[in-house]
């Protein structure tokens, strides 16, 4: 995907903060990053890093305190994105008292472009009846009725906080594949957020990895992956000697016994002289990051705002957002 490719979501020092007077608080930081269109972005990070709440503001559920986040070309919660976004909250808010055909009709006559067939494809996963009622399903049923409901609505954009926790690993991946099928099909956008980075693996092209408010990582996981090299004691000490050293950023040691590799961000034109050198897993990328606070987060250049242009095409600057 380039980086020219329309931009289905775009933050530009967004903010948010909680509180009033010594208790006031950041919760979002000066949050600069793009996704384009046709993007599977998975969002990680820790517990009340602000996953859910970037969620929140890109479905216009809150309202930034500073910066600007725009969605498919509108302010994020303006009245024409009403039929064009979908969110599905970590929560599962549903009328407990409604049975589930209910909810289907309800999708059908607040959605011009509803599609019954695509919602229960879903509800088959989890064997739900017609006629039961919401609040007396399983966690795992609510999660699939809540993403049959978002499903149903050919969303062109998709918002996920945690979709897939409740689900037992055949009905997760299941569930999963037809999410992916409909970006395959018709070009929309999904954001979802998770703890399970063995399933974002499988799924995502893009990451986002948020820590404390902040953006740390951000890019086609492809090309974050290829920025960065695993090397032992000795191939870093070789990668920063000789005339031409390697322009590397340590981020931190991952504990592979007996190897004690150093996970290391390298430059475009190192990259590939460093071609052998051993690439990490997500979740080597994500863990290191999230253990070195102090080292700059990193936004790909195809995932900076439209404004900042291709700068820094060598991939060897960093952005702290």
């Amino acid at each position: 995907m380039t980086a020219h490719a329309p931009t289905a979501v775009q933050a530009e020092g967004v903010g948010l903060r909680a509180g009033r007077g010594a208790r006031r608080r950041e919760l979002l930081a000066d949050c600069t990053f793009r996704v384009p269109r046709g993007a599977v972005c998975g969002i990680v990070g820790p517990n009340g890093a602000g996953k859910s709440l970037l969620l929140s503001a890109a479905a216009g559920l809150v309202r930034p305190d500073s910066g600007r986040l725009t969605v498919l070309g509108q302010p994020a919660g303006a009245d024409a994105l009403l039929a064009e976004v979908a969110f599905v909250d970590q929560h599962r808010p549903l009328y407990p008292r409604l049975r589930t055909a209910e909810l289907l009709a309800m999708g059908r006559d607040l959605n011009p472009r509803w599609d019954r067939e695509r919602a229960e494809e879903l509800l088959e996963l989890g064997r739900i009846p017609l006629d039961s009622r919401a609040g007396s399903l399983s966690g795992g049923q609510r999660s699939l009725l809540a993403l049959a409901l978002a499903r149903g609505k050919r969303p062109r954009l998709l918002l996920l906080d945690e979709p897939l926790s409740d689900l037992d690993p055949l009905v997760r991946r299941a569930a999963l594949g037809l999410l992916l099928g409909d970006v395959a099909e018709g070009g929309g956008t999904v954001l979802l957020s998770s703890h399970v980075l063995g399933d974002l693996e499988e799924a995502i092209d893009h990451l986002l990895l948020i820590d404390g408010g902040r953006i740390r990582l951000a890019g086609e996981l492809s090309e974050l992956l290829a920025a960065h090299r695993l090397l032992d004691r000795l191939g870093l000490l070789e990668c920063q000697a000789g005339p031409a050293p390697w322009r590397v950023h340590p981020v931190d040691p991952v504990d592979v016994e007996p190897r004690h590799l150093t996970l290391v961000r390298v430059d475009q034109e190192t990259q590939t002289r460093a071609a052998d050198a051993e690439l990490p897993s997500l979740e080597e990328l994500v863990v290191s990051y999230l253990r070195s606070p102090a080292v700059a987060g990193w936004l790909a250049p195809g995932m900076r705002p439209e404004r900042y242009g291709d700068a820094d095409r060598t991939g060897t600057g960093t952005v702290a957002a």
